[in-house]
């Protein structure tokens, strides 16, 4: 198991990004993605890596609400 520093953006469509619900997180498990799908509430939308080589997976409806999760070893 792997400890991450997860920030969880809760993203609507009325509010979109600018008034997202962020929280921080640690947490321990075998790798981001199987974290997202175990405790996400939307199925996987996208995984890619950001320029500081963080992990970002986004989850989604499909109707404009999005949950974005950034994992930081």
């Amino acid at each position: 198991m792997m400890e991450y520093e997860v920030l969880v953006e809760t993203i609507n469509p009325c509010g979109g990004e600018r008034h997202a619900n962020r929280e921080f997180l640690e947490v321990e498990a075998e790798s981001p993605e199987a974290y997202a799908r175990e405790h996400g509430r939307y199925p996987v939308l996208d995984t890619a890596k950001n320029s500081s080589g963080d992990t970002v997976i986004i989850t989604g409806d499909g109707k404009g609400s999005i949950v974005r999760y950034t994992f930081t070893e």
